[in-house]
């Protein structure tokens, strides 16, 4: 169902790895800033994933009628972020393992590990600032696109650390879906979308349209990524390592609610077991309480939501093709 998304992404991901590549080559002045800061950083994004999310943002450029290459900047700060917040996130969330590498703060260290996420940051402004190819009032309105999308991630990180840290499990499925919109949804989805379509020129319907769509597959996304953490592969090296972090994901959210599992999978997560015969008595609880069904029953209402949003607006009907078979490549990732 989702090959044709899946191919697009394949088919441009190496012109893309060539450009922001770019950003890390000859910026060194010395020897030292090559090795503690320029090096690390190219290795981390030559190990990169997929990369939807730039190229998400030159596809909503095409599909408005503009000419895609004039999004690349904007593209590259959607990576840049990305990049950033995984950095920042591996050490804040004492990770192991970044596709298949130890983690950066692993191999540099947290402070320069640290240091090297500001940059990438940094780059994020950057990228869109010094691009001569954008009109300087589009250069303005992306740049405040990209600032707001980098605040709103940082406060839903917030939230999820903070949770955490204030051992919080009176939560509700609405306090978790306002936390993984603000940290997931909008570079996710929402920003790449329509900054790719504000730069091509599309109209305030067609810009909104291609946010909405966002937002609601890129919560789609997280969804499905808490559960790929759950019931996906189990030799994945992070396989259920959202319980052992006591994570409050929708799953582990809707179960707390219910009275005959709250005090098992309470304790599970206050617990910070890796055993795997708990983690996997974790995954039982969650699936006598009803709560991955329910999950999977969000993300696919959200995604029926999200391909109701394009029907009737505007749009090169290739790229709305690519739009649609997305929506399903996201919710088919954990089936």
């Amino acid at each position: 169902m989702h090959n044709s998304f899946a191919e697009f992404l394949r088919a441009h991901h190496g012109d893309l790895d060539e450009y922001l590549l770019s950003f890390f080559e000859g910026k060194a002045e010395t020897d030292d800033l090559e090795r503690y800061l320029y090096a690390p950083l190219r290795s981390f994004a030559e190990n990169g994933g997929k990369r939807h999310r730039p190229l998400i943002c030159l596809l909503a450029c095409r599909a408005v009628g503009g000419d895609p290459t004039l999004a690349r900047s904007c593209a590259a700060a959607v990576e840049h972020f990305q990049s950033a917040a995984l950095i920042h996130d591996d050490i804040a969330d004492n990770g192991q393992l970044r596709r298949g590498k130890p983690c950066l703060y692993l191999t540099e260290g947290v402070g320069l590990a640290i240091n090297c996420g500001d940059l990438d940051l940094t780059l994020v402004t950057e990228a869109v600032l010094n691009d001569p190819a954008l009109p300087d009032d589009v250069r303005l309105r992306v740049m405040r696109e990209l600032t707001a999308m980098t605040m709103r991630t940082i406060e839903g990180q917030a939230l999820d650390l903070g949770w955490v840290r204030d051992e919080r499990f009176d939560l509700t499925v609405d306090d978790y879906l306002r936390m993984a919109t603000l940290k997931t949804a909008h570079y996710s989805g929402a920003v790449p979308l329509a900054c790719g379509a504000i730069i091509g020129g599309g109209s305030t319907e067609q810009v909104e349209a291609l946010r909405s769509f966002g937002l609601d597959s890129g919560l789609a996304f997280q969804i499905q990524d808490d559960l790929i953490n759950l019931v996906g592969n189990d030799t994945a090296k992070d396989f259920r390592t959202d319980i052992t972090e006591g994570k409050r994901t929708l799953v582990a959210v809707h179960a707390l609610a219910d009275p005959a599992a709250h005090d098992e999978v309470e304790a599970i997560l206050r617990s910070g077991t890796s055993d795997p015969a708990v983690l996997a008595r974790c995954v039982e609880l969650f699936e006598q309480s009803g709560s991955i069904a329910y999950a999977h029953g969000v993300a696919e209402d959200l995604i029926t939501r999200a391909k109701e949003t394009l029907a009737g607006i505007e749009l090169d009907e290739g790229c709305r093709a690519l739009f649609l078979d997305m929506a399903d490549f996201f919710l088919d990732r954990a089936s």
